[in-house]
């Protein structure tokens, strides 16, 4: 999630454990805390300029729960054995601490992003996608409750603003797990008539909503994408098919940079040749044709391809554009939205056409 949110989240669990007297204080070092982890970015781009192991390293140790608990250990016991606030309430400050570091992953983990939980364990990233990484919805209860919480000081008001913040915001990743599970119930029945049932696939809130819902699923030749509206859509979804130079992406996926992505993305890419480079484009954030994550991994050599170092592209997009649309595509069924649907013969007819990329 972004910043902000997890500066929130950090100070309204600290400020909600640590005594009362000691509120304010909490409410700061629950912020630090809370916002922590994502400094790893720091030594991450001093280390190394390549911008696959940039995005991959990310959200990894620093956001480990096998390795946090042990910092906020070590946090808590240098705190204490300085005196002060700490060591008057040890136990108090211990759990405060606890929870605004380890919440931090936990709460990344609702977003697709891919947090890795386990590290150093070699499992795949957790993207549980029910949230987007900024919504308001989510963050504006923390935010009212912290300042509260920091004008009424030890007054009795203080703790039950910080657990109602807290229960609202909890409530609203409740919420959008249960919109995941709609919007996943009508991909399946879409997928199963497109004979996809068993596709790799994804489903994704758009920005700042959990009412908007984006779905992919990669076929033999590519992936097919849709929108569900919880709001304005009725019967069965429609999916749009994409191409994806999947014979390219066969030909260099033995190269580092792309199994490391291929394991990071859990295999959402879409290959693409740009200026005679191979393009990936992370599926997973954004939407067709726009992408935040494009790494350019190989350039045409003859007939085939010659790795060269990742570099992350950018382009003009018109994401920023979007939103109005988005807007009221939340509200209201598109008009032509029967005409943009993949017909059942198209994705049936590339089921025994060109190689699958591996996964």
């Amino acid at each position: 999630m972004d910043s902000l949110t997890q500066i929130v989240l950090g100070a309204a669990l600290a400020a909600a454990i640590a005594p009362p007297q000691h509120r304010r204080a909490a409410l700061l070092a629950g912020a630090a805390l809370g916002t922590l982890p994502d400094l790893d970015v720091l030594p991450v781009n001093l280390l190394t300029d390549d911008p696959v192991a940039r995005m991959t390293w990310h959200r990894s140790a620093s956001h480990s729960l096998l390795v946090l608990p042990f910092v906020a250990w070590a946090i808590w016991a240098w705190c204490r054995s300085r005196g002060g606030r700490v060591a008057q309430s040890p136990t108090r400050w211990f759990w405060a601490m606890q929870a605004a570091l380890l919440t931090h992953p936990v709460l990344d983990a609702f977003t697709v992003y891919g947090t890795q939980l386990w590290w150093p364990l070699p499992v795949k990233p957790v993207m549980w996608s029910s949230v987007f990484i900024i919504d308001p919805l989510y963050t504006v209860w923390l935010l009212l409750a912290c300042v509260i919480a920091w004008f009424a000081r030890e007054r009795p008001i203080a703790r039950p603003a910080l657990l109602a913040g807290l229960a609202l915001s909890t409530a609203y990743l409740g919420a959008s797990l249960l919109a995941k599970q709609a919007v996943e119930r009508e991909a399946d029945r879409a997928l199963a008539t497109l004979n996809l049932q068993d596709a790799p696939r994804f489903s994704v809130p758009m920005p700042f909503n959990i009412l908007l819902w984006r779905v992919v699923a990669m076929t033999p030749e590519g992936f097919v994408e849709g929108e569900r509206s919880l709001v304005a859509d009725r019967g069965p979804m429609h999916l749009r098919e994409y191409r994806s130079d999947v014979r390219a992406l066969s030909q260099v996926f033995d190269y580092p940079s792309v199994q490391r992505l291929n394991w990071f993305n859990r295999g959402f890419m879409k290959a693409q040749v740009r200026d005679d480079r191979l393009v990936l484009s992370d599926l997973r954030m954004g939407a067709e044709p726009d992408y935040t994550f494009r790494f350019a991994v190989a350039q045409r050599e003859g007939e085939g391809w010659r790795e060269i170092p990742p570099e992350q592209l950018q382009w003009p997009w018109h994401a920023g554009r979007r939103l109005g649309a988005m807007w009221q595509r939340i509200w209201h069924m598109p008009d032509d939205h029967d005409a943009d649907a993949v017909s059942k013969r198209t994705v049936l007819s590339q089921s025994s056409a060109g190689p699958r990329a591996p996964r």
